[in-house]
């Protein structure tokens, strides 16, 4: 069987993966204080069209919520990819996360201002660019480690 050795600098692999999880705290924190100010009460996940045409602060929670659950469902693609990299090449992987991480607070700062097109603004951009980037490192290392397993 086939074993894997973790190599020197995984530790930075760790870490960006690792650094999603003060970014969902984060953005939580940022989803709950617009949700307070909103007045909209749980278990409601979204307020509703008649909410946003009433009050900015409905629609700020509205694109604040989004923005949060837009990232939750990419991070577990991140996170797998960011580790699986890391195992051959490390410092590509942490870079590559450590710029999707911060798009992601770009994208959330962004989208968060009642502006749904503010998300497209230079986070959008850079957490598309590390995603894409870690898609390609982990296709590449994927593939060179099943070639070395021939």
């Amino acid at each position: 069987m086939p074993s894997i050795q973790v190599p020197e600098g995984y530790s930075y692999a760790i870490a960006a993966a690792s650094s999603t999880i003060l970014l969902n705290f984060w953005q939580s924190i940022r989803v709950n204080t617009a949700r307070k100010q909103a007045g909209i009460a749980y278990p409601q996940l979204y307020a509703e069209k008649a909410e946003v045409q009433a009050s900015k602060s409905a629609l700020i929670f509205n694109c604040t919520q989004r923005a949060h659950q837009n990232t939750l469902e990419t991070t577990p693609h991140n996170i797998l990819a960011i580790l699986v990299t890391g195992l051959t090449y490390p410092c590509v992987a942490a870079g590559l996360g450590a710029v999707w991480v911060f798009g992601r607070v770009l994208y959330t700062i962004g989208y968060s201002t009642g502006e749904p097109s503010k998300r497209n603004s230079r986070g959008g951009f850079l957490s598309s660019l590390g995603s894409l980037g870690l898609m390609l490192a982990t296709t590449f290392t994927v593939g060179k480690l099943v070639l070395a397993e021939l």
